[in-house]
């Protein structure tokens, strides 16, 4: 069996959606697993020089547990990965990952999952944690993930045009998280329940929205100067670019549209080593290209 898997960036919590919104992105890692050749892990592409090829990675540790998890072994196989997405900039890598992990046990296992998109989300969001990223990365399009598991996927309007501002630093999901205070005020829960359903009339139908429905106060702030890019969102709103926090950074999402100047590194104030990336809305989630039997 050869079958190589595409799963697409996720960008979460979108402003106002914290833990609950997820993009599509299309941005995609192919990972091929090959039965018919000798087993080992090899990458190439972002994180190349640096992932593990000792079975430690998270595709691999992905199959291994939910081959526990169902009391059998997987036959022996190589992995090979091609990664499009950045790791830890709040880009959906770890999902990605994740996503692919469990394709790859269910191929190998003969679960078929991958004919399942349902079981596909449940076991990853139950191993990677945060719903919000693996929704989009399984569904495609716009998500909207609840904490009981549910899912509404939703096309977003044909004129959202995501740009991601990369920047050459990181950090990590668990000190962005662990950076957020414990308790928030009603009246910001409050606004952020009304933002939130403004954003979901933004991304679905009137994108002329954005501006104000990507407003937040449960974790933007934080995270904003956990990264370090005041300046940043300085530069994006005098130019009248909607943007919010992409996952739990450090890169920004932002959304140009006709009227705004094009973002380049000069407008925003950054040197060349920071990247702007326009990979557009995926309409899908993860495929399965099978390359023989």
């Amino acid at each position: 069996m050869r079958v190589t898997l595409t799963v697409p960036a996720t960008s979460a919590n979108l402003g106002p959606g914290f833990d609950v919104f997820g993009l599509a992105l299309d941005l995609c890692n192919e990972v091929t697993v090959d039965t018919e050749t000798a087993p080992g892990v090899t990458w190439e592409g972002e994180g190349a020089d640096e992932l593990p090829t000792d079975g430690s990675d998270l595709v691999s540790t992905t199959v291994a547990r939910i081959a526990d998890q169902m009391g059998a072994q997987p036959p022996a196989f190589a992995l090979h990965g091609v990664h499009a997405i950045p790791l830890e900039r709040g880009l959906g890598s770890s999902s990605a990952a994740t996503v692919a992990g469990v394709l790859c046990a269910s191929l190998l296992l003969g679960l078929g999952w991958e004919s399942d998109p349902w079981s596909v989300f449940a076991a990853a969001a139950e191993i990677e944690g945060h719903p919000d990223n693996a929704a989009p990365a399984v569904f495609g399009g716009f998500t909207i993930a609840t904490p009981d598991g549910f899912v509404r996927r939703l096309d977003p309007h044909p004129g959202i045009q995501p740009a991601v501002i990369v920047p050459p630093s990181r950090v990590a999901t668990v000190d962005a998280r662990a950076a957020l205070p414990a308790e928030v005020s009603r009246a910001d829960a409050v606004a952020n329940i009304a933002y939130a359903a403004l954003a979901v009339e933004a991304f679905a139908s009137d994108p002329g929205l954005l501006a104000r429905a990507l407003r937040d106060r449960l974790h933007q702030d934080v995270r904003v100067a956990l990264a370090g890019v005041e300046d940043i969102v300085d530069a994006l709103e005098g130019a009248g670019i909607p943007w919010c926090v992409s996952g739990a950074g450090p890169t920004l999402l932002a959304f140009e549209h006709e009227g705004a100047p094009p973002l380049t590194p000069a407008l925003l104030g950054v040197s060349d080593a920071w990247r702007i990336i326009r990979p557009g809305v995926r309409a899908v989630g993860f495929e399965v290209n099978l390359l023989d039997g």
